[in-house]
């Protein structure tokens, strides 16, 4: 039985995914697998037991990685079950930094008790006009699971679309539309859009990569989307830019001192993801990433280690090796195995950087010895006896 602990609220949708083979424990330090949300975890004291982490969305700045890769947890995300509903609110964004819609509904409010609100409607409505995004161009920095989604909405608005990701995969490029142009150069997208919109994770590269130098290259009438990190625009530089008439609008989806108020910035209080949807989905998919590593050894979808995909185990016993990407390994490993007198029906090793996991099915069931001995190989994280 396997115990699972969640430090969010998760949705029942998918905590109701959980096979018999699992029970829900309010103890951490009991768990094998926990789920998070936004809980941080960087301070929290990892339990010896715990063997798995999902992020139910796609963020996972909350996690200590390198702690939990060096302790042998997998931690993983949900990438695109969020997509939809992320993809929804930057469109409404768009219309939001468009029109002065906030503005016009703001000023109706202000304006109840007026008799004639009919009439002075058609006097007011002047100072909220704005502009249609059909014919705007839209630029898209990074085309993973959102940023393609969104892509494609724009153009089917009648939009045009160019999008910049030096790291496109070729399932990310097939899910694109034929229309959407694919620039090698950042800056033209910076130079050449009335709408920009940013989708990469908050990494040091990208942190503050829309700042004074990216902004210099923007048309006066540009909107900056910001629906994925706070940290990717430099928040300063652009309230100085709305501040001195060098873009148009900033909108985010992340409230921070620096731009909640300020001329020019539309600020929505995260609700990207926040729809029953999105929450269900990255749950389900949380919950089924969970369930297959811990019975089958499988690992999609994980943020610190390296993705393999296999099926349920067919051999007398599976056993998991999560180790440092290091000469050698895999040799010393299959020689406890030899040792033990087992033999090995097949052996799956896969690196990520400095990490690396290794999956070995064996014809015999696996012994104390061999599993004292993969223990005892220095580099060795964790050894796990799946089967």
């Amino acid at each position: 039985m396997y115990q699972i602990h969640c430090l969010n609220p998760i949705s029942k949708v998918g905590l109701n995914h959980l096979s018999e083979n699992y029970s829900l424990t309010d103890n951490a330090a009991e768990a094998d697998g926990i789920l998070v949300r936004s809980a941080v975890m960087h301070d929290m004291e990892l339990s010896d037991r715990l063997l798995a982490v999902a992020r139910a969305g796609a963020g996972y700045n909350n996690i200590p990685l390198d702690k939990c890769a060096q302790k042998g947890i997998v931690v993983f995300n949900t990438p695109g079950a969020n997509a939809n509903g992320v993809k929804e609110m930057i469109i409404a964004a768009m219309l939001l930094a468009s029109r002065d819609i906030v503005g016009g509904i703001e000023w109706v409010k202000e304006n109840h008790q007026n008799p004639e609100i009919a009439k002075a409607t058609e006097k007011a409505k002047k100072a909220f006009a704005g502009t249609e995004i059909m014919g705007k161009t839209l630029g898209v920095i990074g085309l993973g699971a959102i940023g393609a989604m969104v892509a494609n909405v724009a153009e089917q608005l009648g939009m045009k679309v160019m999008g910049y990701d030096p790291f496109l995969s070729v399932d990310a490029a097939w899910k694109l539309s034929h229309s959407v142009k694919h620039v090698t150069d950042v800056n033209e997208i910076y130079s050449s859009c009335d709408f920009i919109t940013i989708h990469v994770p908050a990494m040091d590269s990208t942190k503050g990569m829309i700042g004074k130098d990216a902004i210099a290259l923007m048309k006066p009438n540009a909107v900056i989307l910001n629906f994925a990190r706070d940290v990717l625009c430099d928040e300063q530089a652009v309230v100085d830019a709305l501040a001195e008439g060098r873009i148009r609008r900033y909108v985010s989806d992340f409230p921070t001192p620096v731009t909640s108020g300020k001329p020019g910035c539309i600020v929505i209080p995260h609700l990207g993801a926040s729809t029953e949807e999105s929450e269900d989905n990255c749950a389900v998919m949380a919950v089924k990433e969970i369930e297959d590593y811990l019975e089958n050894g499988s690992i999609v979808n994980s943020v610190n280690y390296p993705r393999c995909e296999v099926g349920p185990c067919r051999t007398a016993s599976r056993v998991a090796v999560l180790h440092r990407n290091v000469a050698g390994m895999l040799t010393a490993i299959t020689t406890c195995a030899a040792d033990a007198g087992i033999n090995i029906a097949e052996v799956v090793n896969k690196s990520r950087d400095e990490v690396a996991y290794t999956l070995i099915d064996l014809d015999q069931k696996a012994t104390a010895q061999m599993v004292d001995s993969l223990n005892a190989i220095s580099g060795v994280f964790r050894v796990r006896v799946i089967k």
